[in-house]
């Protein structure tokens, strides 16, 4: 699994592939890919980096396809529910799976200088956590795994 958060690259294949990506599986576990929670999606896809649901709300009021918070945060439970989007606690956000679909335990790099994001996956089950987590009789449902630092692009920059 590559990470492509810190990448320059034209990602108008990341956006069709996505959202194609999520219509399958969603057509394949029986989900509803409604149109404003395809709309979300494509958002996430297009801006290519963590946002809040508020900004999102903004484009969806532009768009007339809902104007109350209700409308952004019921599609991102979604998105977030099934693994197709995932929460960056730290910023408040919200960004794209980039491997919508794949069964994978997300683990994100996180710019405190640009607030770019990269995801990659990692395997707390089979690390010290998960023998921890063995070792007391813990089942680890979910995990959060968030690295600060700075990507290549700001590296060198003057903070």
């Amino acid at each position: 699994m590559e990470s492509l958060g810190f990448k320059h690259h034209d990602h108008s294949s990341c956006i069709s592939g996505g959202v194609a990506a999520v219509a399958q599986t969603c057509a394949d576990e029986g989900l509803q890919f409604t149109p404003v929670r395809k709309r979300v999606l494509e958002i996430l896809l297009e801006r290519h980096r963590a946002i809040g649901a508020y900004e999102i709300l903004d484009v969806l009021r532009e768009e007339g396809m809902g104007s109350q918070p209700p409308v952004a945060y019921r599609a991102l439970d979604f998105l977030v529910k099934y693994g197709f989007a995932h929460k960056i606690e730290r910023l408040n956000a919200f960004i794209a799976c980039s491997h919508p679909g794949d069964a994978h335990a997300a683990a994100f790099l996180i710019c405190r200088s640009c607030d770019a994001v990269a995801e990659t996956a990692t395997a707390p089950a089979g690390g010290r956590l998960g023998k921890a987590a063995e070792e007391t009789g813990f089942t680890i449902e979910r995990t959060v795994l968030e690295a600060e630092g700075v990507c290549p692009n700001c590296q060198g920059n003057s903070e």
